[in-house]
């Protein structure tokens, strides 16, 4: 199963071009939201993080045009009518992925939590998880769409990503709540790391939905 290449797009080469571009704000979405975190571990809501936050909130907004500029390619010339809904809701899965990295960036920089320093190591390693989890689907995604023999390898590091962010998230919530820090700041620090950790699930949750998708065209 999935040992063959073939394009849904062979035909329609700007489409094709545009879900390229699409799945790259995925992968340039993730790898800002890395720098950012970082960033507000190193300098709190410095200049330099309001810079990033912003690069992805541009991101978020180009992807959102890119998305409609899909949905209306596919509807106003009726290209591939048969899979139209399944890549009408991969793309929307994916655009999910997209808004998380921003809405959670965000909190960071409205909320401002004090996060002690002996967190920081953990959380830099549960957001590196994260992303490359996410980098991970995006590359699932697109091969899904030229190249089904790679979909299965990339789902595969997917789903072990993903289970690593949860141990790391559970380890990590657990430690935030034996220590002695105020109750606020650990409900405040568990909310947020939580929003982290549940972008790795929206990406597990992407590829399975890839592997249906995979396995219809497949039938």
């Amino acid at each position: 199963m999935f040992n063959f290449k073939i394009s849904l797009f062979s035909n329609t080469k700007k489409l094709e071009g545009k879900i390229d571009a699409f799945h790259d704000k995925v992968i340039d979405a993730a790898m800002t939201f890395n720098k950012a975190i970082r960033t507000f571990l190193e300098q709190q809501r410095s200049d330099e993080f309001k810079k990033i936050n912003k690069q992805i909130k541009q991101i978020e907004h180009d992807a959102d045009k890119l998305r409609r500029d899909i949905e209306n390619n596919l509807y106003t010339h009726n290209l591939i009518p048969d899979l139209r809904a399944d890549v009408l809701e991969l793309v929307e899965n994916i655009d999910r992925i997209i808004n998380r990295f921003d809405e959670v960036s965000y909190k960071f920089y409205i909320e401002r939590p004090e996060i002690p320093h002996i967190y920081h190591s953990r959380i830099i390693n549960l957001v590196e998880q994260v992303c490359e989890c996410a980098e991970n689907m995006s590359i699932a995604s697109r091969s899904c769409f030229r190249d089904f023999s790679l979909v299965r390898d990339y789902s595969q590091k997917v789903y072990f990503l993903e289970h690593e962010s949860d141990i790391i998230f559970g380890h990590l919530k657990e430690a935030i709540f034996d220590s002695d820090i105020p109750l606020a700041n650990k409900l405040q620090l568990s909310s947020l790391i939580e929003e982290i950790a549940d972008i790795a699930d929206l990406a597990e949750d992407c590829v399975d939905e890839l592997l249906i998708f995979a396995i219809k065209r497949d039938i």
